[in-house]
């Protein structure tokens, strides 16, 4: 039996902890009151009249959560569930509808083209607002995009009891924005292959979060799953297998899915490095296909990549990446450009000749290698998109606006940024997924991950943006995102190793930094739940008696 003490404690918790305050990601301005309203058995969203020709993507959202309100029924996470609230709820207004509006002057464009736009363009604003009264909630804002992400909240609002569904803390009034305009998750599906089963049910999971950018690293050294227009030859040569393909009406279904869920793609071919796959289908185009000790040519196996001081290779890399970017209408596009390994090129016979012919150094050939290929994907309306070598290890000219990748450590954004470049975090420290798995390398029994230890969600919610950087330097930071390599994941764990750890960076990155982890972790709890109710099966944080008292588990409890 509890202490008195003990009692007044929970009780105060479940004041702090309110409903409104299991919002993921929290919104940048959120007044709540403490009224209960019942939802009615009929109730509906409804788009207002004013917003002419609604795009069909637009009706899918309200369709769609409209079955959220319905059969999510989460019981609230307190002791005791839901049953907590029934009295109040028995007593409490009905409300009828929620209702959406663009703001005067608005145009309805769909979900999936504005969330398509450049970064900067995407307009993700919204209000909601709640009132106490039972009076029709009502949800505006200057895109459909924005529209999308308020009925997200709005279904984050609701919780159900013994046949009845409700929200508490009425009135509710939000203003949101994201205070960072790139919000995104990152899946390999080279090493391990995926379903597109499993990479929409991502999306989902990732749309209830309100990340909004889904860079798919879908080919590299150990297969080449991507059927490409002109260039099928690599597909049904370096996949794993005939059912490990991603055809091009795949590729168009996936975009259309993630773009009706306010979802970019931004797709990854990694060049000149971890393209042996190539060499399946082009041995002509692969230095070092395969060689051993694997180690010595390549940071893991197979090795193998571009001949980049091959002017044929270069324009062969060029075709095909122009023909990839002709797949995707994401502005994004991005070519890697990490691990590149010199020993390789050294021991490889046709670039020394290549570069002996043309009087070239290895890093000179590697600047008309990046422009070359960079000049077919901008010629295709993308902007080029690199890992943090290509600014900090080689001398390259790139585009002024080319974005980059912080990945090896977060200690590198800094130099990033002095250079003048957008970056995107994405640090090994802070935002892997895969880290703490142990070795996955053979006959190495004492082995750990590169990148030890496991990145708890805390770890990641603890980042700041914009450490050490000046305000001008600052400015150049679009947003980050979690990353999931996968050495040690496929289908199997796809859904715990990722959820909830992911939506941690998504309310970072929309919220801005500076959250309270005591504070954050029930909301994080009822992320977690609501995602099991919705089919996603994300890992538990802690044990449900943990879940169910918030605060009670801290070390200072």
């Amino acid at each position: 039996m509890f202490p008195k003490s003990t009692l007044i404690l929970f009780a105060t918790l479940l004041t702090v902890f309110s409903p409104a305050d299991a919002l993921w990601p929290q919104p940048r301005n959120l007044q709540t009151g403490s009224t209960a309203l019942r939802l009615s058995g009929g109730f509906e969203i409804t788009i207002s009249g004013s917003v002419h020709n609604a795009p069909s993507d637009l009706h899918a959202a309200v369709l769609s959560t409209q079955n959220f309100v319905k059969t999510d029924k989460l019981g609230r996470l307190v002791v005791g569930r839901g049953s907590v609230d029934a009295q109040v709820v028995s007593k409490a207004k009905s409300l009828s509808k929620l209702t959406l509006s663009l703001s005067q002057g608005a145009t309805a464009h769909s979900i999936t083209s504005e969330a398509q736009k450049a970064i900067e363009d995407r307009d993700e604003a919204y209000t909601l607002t709640v009132p106490s009264d039972g009076s029709g909630a009502t949800l505006t804002a200057s895109s459909t995009l924005g529209l999308y992400r308020g009925l997200t909240t709005f279904s984050q609002l609701v919780y159900y009891n013994d046949g009845t569904t409700y929200i508490l803390n009425a009135p509710i009034h939000i203003q949101d924005s994201p205070a960072y305009p790139y919000r995104g998750f990152m899946l390999d599906t080279s090493r391990s292959f995926f379903p597109v089963s499993d990479i929409k049910r991502t999306l989902d999971a990732m749309s209830w979060v309100k990340i909004n950018q889904f860079h798919w690293h879908v080919v590299d050294s150990q297969s080449f799953p991507l059927e490409v227009p002109g260039f099928t030859d690599l597909a049904s040569k370096a996949a794993y297998d005939s059912s490990s393909v991603y055809s091009p009406s795949d590729v168009a279904d996936i975009v259309s899915y993630a773009g009706a869920r306010g979802i970019d793609v931004m797709v990854e071919i990694d060049t000149p490095g971890h393209t042996s796959a190539i060499s399946k289908a082009h041995p002509e185009h692969i230095a070092c296909a395969e060689a051993t000790p694997w180690a010595t040519f390549a940071n893991e196996p197979p090795a193998g990549q571009l001949r980049l001081a091959s002017s044929e290779t270069t324009q062969y890399t060029a075709g095909l990446l122009a023909a990839v970017a002709k797949m995707f209408p994401s502005t994004l596009f991005s070519t890697g450009g990490d691990e590149l390994n010199t020993n390789c090129y050294a021991a490889d016979a046709n670039t020394q000749e290549d570069l002996v012919s043309t009087g070239q150094t290895l890093e000179q050939a590697l600047n008309v290698f990046t422009q070359t290929t960079h000049k077919a994907i901008i010629a295709e309306g993308k902007t080029p998109v690199v890992w943090e070598e290509m600014v900090l290890v080689h001398n390259v000219t790139l585009e002024s606006d080319t974005l980059v990748l912080v990945w090896i450590s977060s200690d590198d954004v800094k130099a990033v940024a002095e250079k003048g470049f957008k970056l995107i975090h994405a640090a090994s420290d802070y935002f892997y997924l895969d880290c703490g798995g142990g070795g996955w390398v053979g006959a190495n029994p004492d082995g750990n991950s590169w990148c030890d230890p496991f990145k708890t969600w805390q770890k990641s919610y603890s980042f700041d943006p914009t450490a050490n950087l000046t305000d001008a330097e600052a400015k150049l930071v679009m947003g980050g995102q979690h990353l999931l390599w996968t050495e040690q994941s496929g289908p199997q764990n796809l859904d715990p190793i990722v959820w909830p750890r992911a939506a941690s960076s998504a309310e970072l990155f929309w919220s801005g930094p500076g959250g309270n982890i005591s504070e954050a972790l029930p909301r994080l709890h009822d992320v977690a739940y609501r995602m099991r109710q919705r089919g996603v099966q994300a890992i538990s944080l802690q044990p449900e008696w943990c879940a169910l008292r918030p605060g009670v588990c801290d070390l200072t409890a």
